[in-house]
Parts: structure tokens; C-alpha cells; sequence
């Protein structure tokens, strides 16, 4: 049995029983549509299977990899975007500590690729000029523009440093298995290379080899955060009854919200090691099921901090949105206040609890506020922060972003949307075959 709770008692004013009951049979069918393979995106369900299927002989190569670059290396680049970076990031900040990138002893994760600011992949360059540092690249095609400019920068500063020879023992590409810009340069340059199974979207391959190789090189349990999918993935296919089926029920609730007005959903958290997993959540929503006119948007807020800014709207701001609380049953440390004989700050009250008891009485108290002022509350209870149990919960964020895709009725595993940003920048960048584009795109911007 899963571990991990889904809680709607405080979505119960705003929707009732009797109407989850009438949902039941169309989330049903959803998941019948997805375990059959029979739904919209069916190429693409690789991701529901694959905690299981996954290979021992490959985690041991990337345990071995991962250990040759924190042995050669003093930080290790992962350059990619969206799904080629974002599910490790969300991994390795959720389960590093929270000054670990201070500690010079251990190879430090940086990132690349992920946007095209200058100054930022200039200060890059200038900081590992004085560091070893290896090179984790991902993408698909190897043409993606943002990652494959940051990658030639890199490349190319690698073979002054080392050697065309020795940086490519330092070059690490995860890509096709057979074609592709990216994949020809790793047979020409005999880089290690990794495969993006071509039935697996990026915003679903945390648990390949895209996540797998930059969480292992922050010195993180692979294994244990693969057992944790694989326990999800199991327990959510056997249990067919909504009761039992927290993803399920999430997909549904959240649909039922919308269709009551509530388009837009806030993720928050009072954990901030959580905060790029919220970035992945977004990603993993928001292209998901935004298109054809229709999906709940997803926006993300880090409690109590941003209480003392959003908090204020949240409360009494114009209602078409619900909150997802994802909270963090056991801390891992605890942390006493301690008492004060003058007590000018007014604490002693709370002298003697931890640190994660006003934190879990802050989120307690602020759900019932936020219900109180008209905003429905779901909240995803995860036992503890670590490996196993965020494999958990990436699995059922995973299976209840499709089966609410299918319920909003568009298919979760496409993105056409982001390919018509991507013409009018490659138009206006006059790159070749452009030309009738680059002209009219020119006009409109008077340029």
C-alpha cells in the first residue's frame, strides 16, 4: 500500500459525493483508454511501465559513469531544457541539502541550455574556466536551440581546456538511439552515450536516463527513487476503484473543479527543497493539457514565504483557481525554540516545539483560512522527504497528468503549441528556408 495520501475534505464544500460518483465511471474509462493503450498519444505511454522494465545493466553503467565524472570532475553541466533538465533538477535540489552547492568536497550540479541569457552562459564559461568539469548533454535531436548553443560554447571551451581527445571522455550524451544531430556527433567523437526511449516524452523521462545520470552524479539513490515509481506504478494499476486510487481521484477532482470555474491551480508547499519540483509539476501540466482551448493552468507558490505576497490574493482576489498543498509528513531534522527569559520577541509560547510544528500548524491554519475565503484545497501528504517517497509521488504526478488529459479530452503527450515560437524566432534569426516569414515578421515589428 502507497504511503502517499491524497486528502479533498477541504474541497468537500465546493463539490459533493454524489458528484464525484457520477465522475467515477468517465475517470474509469479514462484509465481503461490508457492501460490498453487505446487513448489519444498512444506512441507515447513508454513512461507507464518503465520503473518496472527498467534494465539492472543499465543503472549499473550509469552508477559507473556517474562516478568517473564526480572522480574527474568538480562540477558536472547538465545542459538541456524542459524535460531534458527539469526532472533532475527537481530531484537533486528536493534531495541535496540546502547549502550543499557550498561544499567544495563534493561535484557540484550546474545547468545550461535552459534559456538563452548571455550573461548567464557567459559567467558559466568564466567559473569552470579554473574547474574540471564534465558535460552531461541532453536532447532528442541534438538541434533544440537553446541546449545545442549552450552545448557548442561548452564544446568548445572543453577541447581548449583538454584536448578534442580528452573532452570527449568529459562529454556525456543522452539522445536518440539512431539518428539525429546529436547522436552522430557522439559516434563521431566516441562520447558516452545514453538513449531517450522514442516512446517517452521528455516530461515524462525523469525515469530514464535523462534524470537518471545527473541525480546519480549528485550522489543520489537511483535505486531507491526508481523502487518508490515502481511501488506507485504497481499499486495504482491494481487498485481500480477511485477510493483506492489517489491519482485517480486527483485527476478527477481537479477536472470537476474546473469544470465549476476553477481554471487555474496553485501548487504550494512548505518545504522550499521542493521548489523546482514544483517547476517540473508546471512543466509537466501545463504542456500537458494546455491546448485546443482548454486546460487549467498551473501556477506555483512557496509557503509561508509567499504568503507575506500572494497570500493576500489567494485570500481575497477574484476566485477561479483551487490549491494543491503538497506537504511533508516528518521532517528530517528537527529544530526546538528555545525558551527566552525576556521574551521581548512574545515566543515563549512556543518554547520547546520543533521548527516543523509551527511549520505544519502555519499550513493547517492557512487551509482552513483559505477555505473560509472560497478557495477549495486538495492536499497530496508525502511521508518524508527522500528518494523512495518522491519516486512515489513523481509516478502519481505522472499518471494523473494523463488521465486528467484524457478527462479534459486533448491529448497529454503532444506539444504543438511550442513549435510557433520557435518558427517566428528561427524566422527573424533569417536562419535559411525562413526567407517569406523573416519578411513579414520584420514588417510587423517594424525592423
Amino acid at each position: 500500500m502507497t504511503k502517499l495520501h491524497l486528502h479533498y475534505q477541504q474541497a468537500l464544500p465546493f463539490i459533493n459525493q454524489e458528484e464525484i460518483a457520477i465522475f467515477e465511471k468517465e475517470i474509469s474509462l479514462c484509465r481503461k483508454h490508457l492501460y490498453n493503450r487505446t487513448g489519444k498519444g498512444s506512441d507515447f505511454l513508454g513512461w507507464i511501465d518503465l520503473p518496472e522494465n527498467i534494465d539492472p545493466g543499465l543503472i549499473q553503467n550509469i552508477r559507473k559513469d556517474a562516478a568517473r565524472i564526480r572522480e574527474q570532475s568538480d562540477v558536472a553541466v547538465v545542459v538541456g531544457i524542459g524535460g531534458s533538465y527539469l526532472g533532475a533538477r527537481a530531484v537533486i535540489e528536493a534531495l541535496s541539502g540546502p547549502f550543499d552547492q557550498y561544499d567544495d568536497s563534493r561535484t557540484r550540479v550546474l545547468y545550461a541550455g535552459h534559456h538563452l541569457d548571455e550573461d548567464y552562459h557567459h559567467a558559466l564559461l568564466q567559473y569552470l574556466k579554473d574547474k574540471s568539469y564534465s558535460v552531461i548533454v541532453i536532447s532528442k535531436s541534438g538541434t533544440t536551440t537553446e541546449p545545442a548553443i549552450a552545448f557548442r560554447l561548452l564544446r568548445k571551451q572543453l577541447e581548449e581546456k583538454y584536448g578534442k581527445e580528452k573532452a570527449s571522455e568529459r562529454i556525456f550524451a543522452i539522445t536518440d538511439a539512431s539518428k539525429g544531430a546529436l547522436k552522430q556527433l557522439a559516434n563521431e567523437q566516441g562520447y558516452a552515450s545514453y538513449v531517450i526511449p522514442d516512446d517517452v516524452g521528455g516530461r515524462y523521462s525523469v525515469l530514464t536516463p535523462v534524470g537518471l545520470l545527473p541525480i546519480a552524479v549528485a550522489g543520489l539513490d537511483i535505486e531507491a527513487l526508481i523502487s518508490g515509481a515502481r511501488d506507485m506504478a504497481a499499486y495504482l494499476r491494481k487498485n481500480e476503484k477511485l477510493h483506492d486510487n489517489p491519482a485517480a481521484r486527483y485527476a478527477l477532482l481537479r477536472n470537476m473543479l474546473y469544470r465549476k470555474g476553477r481554471t487555474i491551480e496553485i501548487l504550494a508547499s512548505y518545504t522550499p527543497a521542493l521548489q523546482y519540483m514544483t517547476e517540473w509539476w508546471k512543466q509537466l501540466y501545463g504542456e500537458s493539457e494546455g491546448k485546443e482551448g482548454k486546460g487549467i493552468f498551473p501556477a506555483g507558490v512557496h509557503f509561508t514565504t509567499d504568503l507575506h505576497s500572494m497570500g493576500q490574493y489567494i485570500q481575497d482576489g477574484i476566485k477561479n483557481f483551487f490549491e494543491t498543498i503538497v506537504t511533508i509528513s516528518k521532517p528530517a531534522y528537527a529544530a526546538r525554540i528555545p525558551a527566552d527569559p525576556a521574551d521581548l520577541d512574545g515566543l515563549n509560547y512556543l518554547q520547546g516545539k520543533s521548527l516543523g510544528h509551527v511549520n505544519a500548524m502555519a499550513s493547517k491554519g492557512t487551509m482552513l483560512a483559505h477555505v473560509d475565503g472560497d478557495v477549495p484545497n486538495l492536499e497530496i501528504e508525502v511521508p518524508a522527504l527522500n528518494a523512495y517517497h518522491l519516486g512515489e509521488l513523481i509516478y502519481f504526478f505522472e499518471m494523473a497528468c494523463a488521465l486528467s488529459g484524457y478527462m479534459l479530452g486533448v491529448n497529454p503527450f503532444d506539444q504543438p503549441g511550442v513549435e510557433k515560437y520557435k518558427r517566428n524566432m528561427f524566422a527573424l534569426l533569417e536562419k535559411p528556408g525562413f526567407e517569406e516569414e523573416t519578411a513579414a515578421l520584420k514588417k510587423r515589428l517594424s525592423i
